[in-house]
């Protein structure tokens, strides 16, 4: 495992507001027989090697864009943009409307709400007029989280004026967005993950609230945006056994309350150098969907930190991490999208939040530093392309 902690992960959180599986193992998996997989075995010893013969190419069909080999087999493929990188950046925002069919704003507290009674909605409010401009779904990312909270948070949340703060906060932007949106992230990260922890956190809304405040957020925004497809937002499933019986469990008690929650949301920072067990995923996303819920593949892309300098062969790796964990997750119906966390390698959290030790940049995402297609953008439409129809 990259020695980096659960704070790094907040740390690319924090980064994004303020600024807006396995190497040794890569397998080319079967959607028509999960349980008969067809392994094509990659090693960093054998990219070093240049044994090249035996490797996947990558190679792709037509020149439809993501957007509409998504759209093929009824799913949405969208990006989580920077602010400050979308904003008056005519190739940028070019690019994205031929690749992308959804957009997420963010909604962090501490970017609309700087004081207890006042909100800026500036940022949300700019992606959501470029989306019904250009006909685009938005969701909106996260209603209830517990970091990006402005100082006042803590200076004045008490158990008796928690839950007016929270439902106030949830009906004030809910409303200002309802009938706009396709999704809310409405609570996230609710589960510590940690070795051999996982567990509700321990955060502020549970010490004020109690474990009943997940159920009232999903109920209050139900409220005031009926038609949007409530999600609740989770880490660290990708590998862990463990946190993935913690997340389904409290989907189990959610539902078993009746909760108006409508799908689950995967992030996928996918750790390059960690082994990737489809078969053990494949098995927790039919449990969800189990449940009656959709889900949602929301924050993607590739963590490098550990990978070759070199470009050739770090975007292979890249590239085949990104298929085998798509076409796991693509076999399971229930998966309605696919959102990668941003577009372009120049604007990747991961250069500042999580760099490379030899200084080169992170390679994470579809497209390049000057927006061209890479492997991973091949990777992504492969899979797509032999997705099944929803």
């Amino acid at each position: 495992m990259i020695k980096f902690s659960r704070n790094s992960l907040i740390s690319r959180r924090r980064a994004l507001q303020i600024g807006i599986g396995s190497v040794t193992t890569l397998a080319v998996l079967s959607f028509g027989n999960l349980k008969a997989l067809s392994y094509l075995i990659y090693t960093l010893t054998d990219l070093k090697k240049n044994k090249t013969s035996n490797l996947r190419s990558f190679k792709v069909s037509g020149k439809s864009s993501l957007r509409q080999r998504a759209r093929s087999k009824g799913l949405i493929y969208g990006i989580f943009p920077e602010y400050l990188t979308f904003k008056d950046n005519r190739k940028f925002t070019e690019t994205l409307q031929r690749e992308a069919d959804l957009i997420v704003a963010g909604v962090y507290w501490d970017q609309i709400r700087p004081t207890v009674d006042t909100f800026n909605f500036k940022t949300p409010d700019y992606f959501t007029d470029f989306a019904t401009k250009n006909k685009m779904l938005m969701r909106g990312h996260p209603l209830v989280w517990y970091q990006g909270m402005p100082p006042w948070v803590k200076e004045t949340l008490t158990s008796q004026n928690a839950k007016k703060i929270l439902t106030n906060h949830i009906e004030t932007v809910v409303k200002r967005y309802a009938g706009k949106m396709h999704s809310w992230d409405v609570v996230n990260e609710a589960i510590h993950y940690q070795g051999d922890i996982s567990e509700l956190r321990k955060d502020i809304w549970l010490k004020t609230l109690g474990p009943d405040y997940i159920d009232l957020a999903f109920r209050t925004t139900a409220r005031y945006d009926p038609k949007a497809m409530l999600v609740y937002n989770e880490t660290d499933v990708e590998y862990s056994e463990l946190q993935q019986n913690t997340v389904l469990k409290l989907l189990e008690g959610l539902k078993s309350k009746g909760t108006p929650i409508h799908a689950l949301g995967i992030q996928s920072h996918l750790e390059a150098h960690k082994k990737f067990n489809p078969k053990t995923f494949t098995k927790f996303l039919n449990n969800v969907a189990d449940l009656g819920l959709k889900i949602m593949i929301t924050e993607l892309d590739v963590i490098d930190q550990k990978l070759p300098k070199d470009i050739g062969k770090r975007d292979r790796i890249i590239a085949g991490i990104y298929e085998d964990y798509l076409t796991a997750a693509l076999s399971e119906k229930n998966v309605i999208s696919v959102i990668t966390w941003g577009l372009s390698d120049r604007h990747t959290w991961l250069n500042q939040h999580l760099p490379r030790p030899d200084k080169a940049f992170s390679r994470p995402l579809p497209l390049d530093r000057d927006l061209k297609p890479k492997l991973a953008w091949n990777a992504i439409a492969r899979a797509f392309d032999r997705a099944p129809k929803r």
